[in-house]
């Protein structure tokens, strides 16, 4: 054998040699861990991004793919940083040439040799590249991240971990903190920003070095054969917050389910940004420590669109961090329809039934109206228009308070006794229930008495309760569609069903509606419960509740019809049992037709004003005689409104008396 077959037989071994040596050595690489941790995120019903929460050290990393990213993004990063990335083996040995010689000539680093899979490696090793061992590693690295993935993979994760400035990691992270958008669509402008950031990350932020950036990302448009665009000349700014929509619902759901990374919501982002602006001017100009809590929903499916669980957030803690939303407070009036609807559908009373607004008391409880006035007869529609206290204290009486608490409880609604044990103030607000709750009673009010459970994402299930009858629930809406609308809203009068609330001590103001398709609930009031004086359900919460639905006008749907079998009738029309409700204290009562004195009220104390007393009467058959401390003063009274020539300070008892000598009298103070 020849010398110079024997030279080239050895060189031949030398490279087997050296071949295997390094296909060893790649071989056994340990490799970094290539699963990284991704932010939670929270999104709405369109997938659009309402909350990221950063990850270790506060670094925001969102989950990406190359197929969310702009195809020109990925090819203008190809062809400026590795444009033979699909052809190499993890390191391109002609670009280390290159880059080593252009070194070497002009005694500084000129252009880089590294690839991307070298960039990945140093990334998931957090590595720098000031050193040949730094250099080897990522070269080791490379080399076995390309033996065991694919070079999409490897693109994902150049394209999860690239720094872009500050804490902010990956693609997706860049064009939501620098552009405001997700990556999907990015100008030329843009992408070129992007490939050039990760090489100077902190030397070329836009919002610091703003030359810098501009130089850079020409340099990346000169480098792929692009001119700049003049209308696209600018760089951003200032770093933009991600957003942080529903901030109160969105720590809920991560609390309930933390090992899931993605969370999506029925919520509207659109409809969210909206309440959240409308709570922020619900609490300006109001009292120190006045907070606001809006929920909207669609009763037709459950679905929540908006949740504020209060006009600002403060995750440390203090009053910002309370979710509204879903405290338990007093409800004050707002259940009251709920408490008639009850009534209407067991045949107790129907809207046109008379009740009796006046004194009254059960054991040590004896409600008063809000105004300490009392109105006699009334319908039961007037009764609840006025949000008298009287009539619906009496159909509790007659429902039974545990009845309107399993009513709550089959329309989803957790609601709290302080003591325990239900008693006739429920009626009024002696329970603790959540405004998300509330939306959830009114929710099924609208949908026929049909119980809706509301939903923010795909976990909850629809319970098949009924509340009370179609024809009840439609009762009640009908009658508080004709509720006046707050002042200067009067162009929504008849199209909403609402019903405002003041708790106890003015430390809660309440407003809740529907229309044929949503349901709105509103919460003023302050967080650690102190009183907000003069704070009124009427006059606080009722315009931001009309004011929602101002916001949702495109998505609004008429009240629904009244279903066949309901009774539309005047009292007089009314079957004689529901012409007019009698209490259980009344279960002996004379003739129905009997004469009744309307006002004044029985032991109401009347201020002397030196024209008489007034006397009204209702029913009783004419001609009537009206006595004073037993002592005629009228006969043959035919009309039912009397003035009394009465102005004598101290107790005072009236009797009236009809042609067919049935009686009624009321003890009266003048003062």
């Amino acid at each position: 054998m020849s010398r110079a077959l024997l030279l080239c037989a050895l060189a031949l071994w030398v490279g087997a040699a050296a071949r295997d040596g390094v296909d060893h050595w790649v071989a056994r690489t340990v490799l970094p861990p290539l699963i990284a941790e991704t932010s939670v995120e929270v999104s709405d019903r369109d997938g659009r991004l309402m909350r990221a929460y950063p990850v270790e050290n506060g670094r925001l990393r969102l989950a990406v793919g190359a197929r969310q990213v702009d195809p020109r993004f990925i090819e203008m990063l190809i062809a400026y940083e590795d444009k033979r990335f699909y052809e190499h083996a993890g390191v391109d040995l002609r670009a280390l040439l290159r880059a080593g010689g252009q070194m070497l000539w002009h005694g500084k680093i000129v252009s880089g040799g590294s690839t991307l899979s070298m960039q990945v490696a140093r990334l998931l090793e957090n590595s720098g590249t000031g050193s040949a061992g730094g250099k080897l590693r990522q070269i080791r690295v490379a080399l076995a991240l390309e033996r065991r993935l694919g070079k999409s993979e490897i693109l994902a994760l150049y394209l999860l971990h690239a720094p872009y400035g500050g804490r902010i990691e990956g693609v997706r992270a860049a064009t939501l903190s620098w552009f405001g958008k997700e990556p999907a669509r990015l100008t030329d402008a843009e992408a070129a920003l992007l490939v050039a950031l990760p090489q100077a990350p902190e030397a070329r932020r836009p919002d610091r070095h703003p030359q810098a950036a501009r130089v850079a990302r020409a340099r990346v448009l000169q480098r792929v054969g692009l001119a700049p665009d003049p209308r696209h000349a600018g760089v951003p700014r200032a770093q933009r917050s991600l957003p942080r929509a529903a901030p109160h619902l969105a720590d809920t759901l991560r609390a309930r389910d933390p090992a899931r990374r993605h969370h999506r919501t029925t919520l509207d982002l659109d409809v969210q940004t909206r309440m959240q602006a409308l709570a922020r001017r619900a609490v300006s100009g109001q009292a120190p420590g006045v907070s606001a809590a809006i929920v909207v929903a669609d009763h037709r499916s459950g679905e929540i669109l908006a949740h504020v669980g209060g006009p600002a957030y403060a995750p440390e803690g203090g009053a910002g961090f309370v979710d509204m939303g879903r405290a338990l407070r007093s409800p004050g009036s707002t259940l009251k329809p709920l408490v008639y609807a009850l009534a209407f559908d067991r045949g107790l009373a129907h809207p046109e039934t008379l009740i009796n607004d006046a004194p009254v008391q059960f054991g040590v409880y004896a409600p008063q109206n809000f105004d300490g006035r009392f109105r006699g007869m009334v319908t039961a529609r007037a009764a609840l228009e006025q949000s008298l206290n009287i009539p619906p204290v009496l159909l509790l009486d007659a429902v039974g308070p545990a009845h309107l608490m399993a009513a709550m409880r089959r329309a989803g609604a957790q609601a709290v006794i302080p003591s325990g044990q239900p008693g006739l103030a429920v009626a009024l607000g002696g329970v603790g229930i959540s405004l998300r709750d509330l939306v959830q009673i009114f929710a099924g009010l609208a949908q026929g008495g049909q119980a809706v459970t509301l939903r923010s994402g795909g976990a909850e299930m629809v319970t098949p309760d009924r509340i009370v009858s179609p024809a009840a629930a439609w009762h009640v809406g009908q009658i508080l569609s004709q509720i006046a609308p707050p002042a200067g809203r009067a162009a929504h009068g008849g199209e909403i069903a609402y019903k405002t609330g003041t708790s106890y001590g003015h430390r809660d103001a309440w407003a809740v509606g529907f229309d044929g398709a949503h349901v709105v609930g509103v919460w003023l009031g302050r967080p650690d419960g102190t009183p907000v004086p003069g704070a009124f359900g009427g006059a606080l919460a009722a315009p931001i509740l009309f004011e929602a639905f101002g916001r949702i006008s495109a998505m609004r749907a008429p009240l629904a019809p009244p279903p066949p079998e309901t009774l539309i009738v005047g009292t007089a029309d009314l079957p004689l049992p529901l012409r007019e409700f009698r209490s259980r204290g009344a279960g002996m009562a004379e003739d129905p037709d009997r004469p009744v004195v309307t006002f004044p009220p029985a032991d109401a104390t009347l201020a002397r004003s030196g024209f008489g007393v007034p006397l009204k009467l209702a029913r009783g058959a004419f001609p009537m005689a009206v006595l004073v401390d037993g002592r005629p003063v009228l006969t043959d009274v035919r009309s039912r409104e009397i003035l009394l020539d009465l102005d004598t300070p101290g107790y005072t008892r009236i009797s009236v008396i009809d042609a067919a000598g049935r009686s009624a009298s009321v003890r009266i103070r003048l003062d």
